[in-house]
């Protein structure tokens, strides 16, 4: 049977992409379909411009710490619309080179929506039906708001890079990385910032002693943050959005975000239909190959919910070239992901969190807490905290947990000797580079505790 493609990719995502791109580069026919815009959660509404607000929010402090440094500076106000104007820039540039990438490697591009419609049958939004040897899911995710009364007035964190001004009075609902990641940003750009998480410490399922110290680090910077809180009801009033805690407070706020969670985009994708199993989230089951339960049908990404981030997307596409284009069958390693949080202070971690290795294994603990040099110098009360798993048997480090300015450089640098597994004496015998932060990570002679 011929074929209109050797491969179909739904979604134009950085996953979705690179597999395209690989495929056709290596001789395949591929085309991609896109109902919205190219670059995905990541390069549109995700990683690319938050990064960009991250390091807008921190200015306010870096003119403080020149200020304590001797230099005559001072700040003025922040023109929201200004960066706003420039970040759309950023994004449109990105955009265009995704295009220009999938342009130049061959591949035939839709902008519309398209859904199977067959095992190897696509359908584009305008009835137009195309055939694939291979189809690739590549969707992404989208985020959900919870179902509650008055929920439609909240925003997510697609809309929050798109504000007419910057409110002045916000409340932000969620306490994993995309909220607590928000947070820190707007109260660095100016905003009176609330928090609301309904568990007893933000940053679930990330090592207990790191996030602890995220949360503190929060708080003293000006986050008003409630754990054990949820929304009880809200509505739109005259000075904004009237909110009622169940901490028994009532408060106005100009906007109230939600970032409670996330979903695969596989709504009315004609997925069921064909066989195709999904999980509990609405998440494509793929097998260690990406391989759904329809053989012709891979599904990567987010869609897949198993490790949404990324640069695993990336992988996961590229993964999925070998398997299928080039005779090389290539599971995904989702084992020991570095990963960066990017709160203020950053947090950078790999491997297992304490609580999970004691619960695995015999394990030592090697942690400290301290003010850095250039933070302590300028007079701020900032900590930061290096941390180190070790399995007391092999000795291997099995997590590396740091809360500090730059701790995503750090992890991706330590993620090296965690991933090729290290022991704690091949760091103990990697000589300090002095005076930095991350010497800690290789001075820690003796473990706090054992567990």
């Amino acid at each position: 049977m011929s074929f209109d493609y050797d491969l179909f990719v739904i979604g134009g995502g950085s996953g979705g992409v690179r597999a395209a791109r690989v495929a056709a580069q290596g001789g395949a026919k591929v085309a991609l379909a896109e109902e919205s815009r190219y670059g995905g959660t990541c390069v549109i509404r995700g990683c690319v411009p938050k990064k960009l607000m991250v390091f807008a929010s921190e200015y306010p402090g870096h003119i403080e710490d020149a200020q304590a440094y001797g230099w005559d500076v001072t700040g003025g106000d922040f023109d929201w619309l200004a960066f706003r104007g420039k970040l759309e820039g950023e994004l449109d540039r990105l955009e265009g080179v995704y295009r220009s990438l999938l342009k130049n490697s061959g591949v035939e591009t839709f902008d519309t929506r398209a859904k199977l419609v067959g095992a190897h049958e696509v359908e584009l939004a305008d009835g137009t039906r195309k055939s694939a040897k291979h189809i690739l899911l590549a969707m992404g995710g989208w985020p959900v708001k919870p179902e509650q009364k008055g929920a439609e007035l909240g925003i997510t964190s697609n809309e929050i890079f798109h504000l007419g001004k910057l409110p002045g009075k916000m409340l932000i609902v969620g306490g994993g990385y995309i909220a607590c990641e928000f947070a820190c940003i707007l109260n660095g750009l100016g905003v009176e910032v609330t928090q609301y998480y309904r568990g007893e410490q933000i940053l679930r399922g990330f090592d207990g002693e790191a996030r602890g110290l995220v949360s503190e680090e929060m708080i003293q910077k000006g986050v008003d943050l409630h754990l054990g809180t949820n929304i009880l009801e809200m509505e739109k009033t005259g000075e904004g959005i009237r909110v009622k805690a169940s901490n028994g407070r009532t408060d106005v706020f100009d906007e109230v975000m939600f970032a409670t969670g996330r979903a695969p985009n596989t709504r009315d994708m004609g997925l069921e239909e064909l066989g195709l199993e999904l999980g509990r989230n609405g998440e494509v089951i793929v097998d260690e190959y990406s391989q759904t339960k329809v053989p012709s049908i891979y599904a990567i990404g987010d869609v897949t919910d198993r490790v949404n981030l990324t640069p695993v997307a990336i992988r996961e596409g590229m993964a999925f070239v070998e398997t299928v284009f080039n005779g090389n069958p290539t599971p995904v390693d989702h084992e020991l992901i570095p990963t960066a949080i990017f709160t203020q202070p950053e947090m950078g971690t790999i491997g297992l969190s304490e609580e999970e290795a004691r619960e695995q294994e015999p394990v030592e603990i090697y942690c400290t807490s301290f003010k850095p040099m250039q933070q302590s110098f300028a007079g701020r009360a900032d900590r930061v905290l290096m941390k180190l798993v070790v399995s007391q048997q092999s000795r291997k480090v099995l997590g590396c947990h740091i809360v500090a300015p730059g701790a995503g450089e750090m992890i991706q640098l330590a993620g090296i000797a965690v991933k090729m597994g290290a022991t704690k004496e091949d760091f103990d015998r990697t000589v300090a580079v002095h005076p930095t932060m991350s010497e800690e990570i290789v001075t820690m002679r003796e473990p706090v505790r054992k567990a």
